[in-house]
C-alpha cells in the first residue's frame, strides 16, 4: 500500500506484486472537510484510512516524506497528516517505509525531477487499466510501485548473503 500524505486529500494506492509484475488491486482519495477542525478531519484520516487497511489486507506500506514548504502553518498540518499516514498502519500491524518525493520519482520515472504529469503517465503505463482521477491517488501508487521496486532489490541483496 502506497500512501501520499495531505490533510485535504490523502492519497491511497494497492498494487499486488509477483516478481517483476505489477497489478493495480485498488486505489482512491480520502478527503476531508476543510471547514471541520483539524482534529475531526486526523480523525477521518485515520477512521477512513484504517478501513482501507482492513478491508484490503496490504502486506505492508510506503509513506511519501513531505517536503517543507515556504508556510510554516501549512508545513504543520501536511505533518500532522503524514503522522496519520504513518501511525495506521504500523497500528494495523504493518511494516511501513518511506521514501522521499525524489525517490519515488526516480523510481516511477526514471529522474528526480518528473513532473506529475510524468508520474501519472508512468504509473498508467506500468499498471495497464487503472484510472487516475486525483493526482493524489497516482502519487500514492508511485509510492506503492518505488516500494515494490526497493523492497525487490532489498530482498534480493538479502538473499543474496544468505547464499554466500
Amino acid at each position: 500500500m502506497g500512501i501520499d500524505p495531505g490533510l485535504r486529500f490523502m492519497g491511497w494506492g494497492i498494487i499486488d506484486v509477483d516478481g517483476n509484475r505489477l497489478k493495480h488491486v485498488a486505489s482512491g482519495v480520502i478527503a476531508t472537510d476543510g471547514h471541520e477542525s483539524v482534529p475531526l478531519r486526523l480523525c477521518e484520516l485515520h477512521g477512513k484510512l484504517q478501513n482501507l487497511i482492513r478491508e484490503y489486507a496490504p502486506a505492508e506500506a510506503a509513506v511519501e516524506e513531505t517536503y517543507v514548504n515556504r508556510n510554516g502553518s501549512s508545513t504543520l498540518k501536511l505533518g500532522y497528516a503524514r503522522g496519520v499516514a504513518l501511525l495506521t498502519p504500523a497500528y494495523e500491524g504493518l511494516p511501513v517505509a518511506e521514501y522521499g518525493a525524489m525517490t519515488v520519482k526516480k523510481s516511477v520515472v526514471g529522474t528526480g525531477s518528473a513532473t506529475k504529469e510524468q508520474v501519472t503517465m508512468m504509473v498508467k503505463r506500468l499498471l495497464p487499466g487503472v484510472a487516475i482521477y486525483k493526482a493524489d491517488a497516482s502519487d500514492a501508487l508511485a509510492v506503492a510501485i518505488c516500494h515494490a521496486h526497493y523492497r525487490a532489490s532489498a530482498a534480493y541483496v538479502t538473499a543474496g548473503r544468505r547464499m554466500a
